[in-house]
C-alpha cells in the first residue's frame, strides 16, 4: 500500500479509501452486504494496509456506522485508521432530522460518535450543500465540532465550486476551522469536475475523495445488459451512456489488455495520476474487487496512456448534485 496526505494537512492515509456505504443493512438497500458478510472485506483491508474508512450517518440509517465502528475494533487500532462520515441526508421523516442546521449537526455528531463507538471523528463532511441553512450557521457549526475535539477534520462534498469557494472564503475570514477534502463525483467518463472544482482545489490546498471513480461499474467494463443488483436502483449509473463514455471504456480496455491487468485497475490508477486526488473511495461486494484496488496502487500509467485514455471525453451535465 502506499500513502499520502490527506489534503494538506498532516494526517497519512492510503491512496485507496474503502467506501462502507456497501456494508449495512439489506432493508436500506437489497444489494448491500450485513455485518457477516462485511467482515472479511474490513478483515483483508486492513490486513492490506488500507487505514481510511469512510461513510455516512445516512448509509442504512446509521447500520453502516455501526458497523463500521464494530468491524474497525476488531481488526484496527483507532489510533491507525482516519473514520470519515457525513451529516445533511434526511435520517427519517421527522423535523430536524436533516440538513445543515446547527441543530442537526450537534445532534448528528453526537449520534454519529454513538454509532461508531468512537471518542472523536477524523474527517466530519457536509454531505451535500443545504440551501434552506445560511452558510455561517452552518460552518461555525462546523467549527465548534474541531474545536470541543470532536471532529479533528472538516470536509465537504458535491456541490459547485463558487458555492464551495464562499464557505472557504467565509471560514478563512473569520479564523475558522477550513474545510480539508473535497469528495465530489470524478472518474474517466464524468471530468467536468476539471472545469472548475480541480482548479479550486488545487489553488486551496483541498484533497479530493471521490466517488464513483468508476462510474458504477462501468469503468470496469460492465455492460448495461449486465445490471447488478444496485444498478437496476441506480438512475445515476444510466446517465453515463454517451456514445463517447463507450469510446472511453473501449480505451480502458485496450490499455489493460496490453498491461495484462483489468479495466478497473486502469480507471483507477488513472486517479492516481491526479495530485489533487488524495484517495479515490471504493465500493467492494465482491473480494476481488477489493483485491484488485488494492493492487491497482502499483499500476504507472505513462503520459501517452493517460493523453489516450482522456482523449474521447465529451461534455455531461451535472451529475451528482443540484
Amino acid at each position: 500500500m502506499e500513502y499520502g496526505r490527506l489534503g494538506t494537512t498532516g494526517a497519512t492515509i492510503s491512496r485507496i479509501c474503502l467506501g462502507m456505504m456497501t456494508y449495512g443493512a439489506k432493508s436500506w438497500r437489497p444489494w448491500v452486504l450485513e455485518e457477516d458478510e462485511a467482515r472479511p472485506f474490513v478483515q483483508r483491508a486492513v490486513e492490506a494496509g488500507i487505514n481510511f474508512f469512510d461513510t455516512a450517518d445516512m448509509y442504512s440509517y446509521g447500520e453502516s456506522e455501526r458497523i463500521t465502528g464494530k468491524l474497525l475494533k476488531e481488526f484496527a487500532r483507532r489510533d491507525e485508521v482516519v473514520i470519515a462520515t457525513k451529516v445533511f441526508q434526511p435520517m427519517s421523516g421527522r423535523p430536524n432530522d436533516g440538513g445543515l442546521s446547527r441543530k442537526h449537526i450537534v445532534q448528528g455528531v453526537e449520534q454519529s460518535l454513538k454509532r461508531l463507538g468512537v471518542d472523536y471523528i477524523d474527517l466530519y463532511q457536509i454531505h451535500r450543500r443545504d440551501p434552506h441553512t445560511p452558510i455561517e450557521e452552518v460552518v461555525t457549526a462546523l467549527d465548534s465540532l474541531v474545536q470541543s475535539g470532536k471532529v479533528l477534520y472538516l470536509g465537504a462534498s458535491s456541490m459547485f465550486a463558487w458555492q464551495f469557494l464562499k464557505m472557504l472564503q467565509l471560514q478563512q475570514s473569520n479564523g475558522l476551522a477550513r474545510f480539508v477534502t473535497m469528495q465530489n463525483h470524478y472518474n474517466l467518463v464524468y471530468r467536468e469536475e476539471e472545469r472548475e472544482m480541480i482548479p479550486l482545489c488545487l489553488e486551496e490546498g483541498i484533497g479530493m475523495i471521490p466517488w464513483s471513480p468508476l462510474a458504477r461499474g462501468f469503468l470496469a467494463g460492465r455492460k448495461p445488459g449486465e445490471a447488478t443488483v444496485r444498478a437496476q436502483t441506480d438512475d445515476l449509473k444510466k446517465s453515463y451512456y454517451k456514445e463517447s463514455d463507450y469510446v472511453v471504456v473501449e480505451r480502458v480496455e485496450e490499455v489493460a489488455t496490453a498491461r495484462g491487468v483489468k479495466p478497473a485497475q486502469v480507471a483507477l490508477a488513472w486517479m492516481f495520476t491526479k495530485p489533487v486526488v488524495s484517495a479515490p473511495i471504493i465500493g467492494a461486494s465482491k473480494m476481488y474487487q477489493l483485491d484488485d484496488a488494492i493492487a491497482a496502487v502499483d499500476i504507472k500509467l505513462t503520459d501517452d496512456e493517460v493523453k489516450r485514455l482522456e482523449e474521447p471525453y465529451e461534455p455531461h451535465r451535472v451529475l451528482g448534485h443540484r
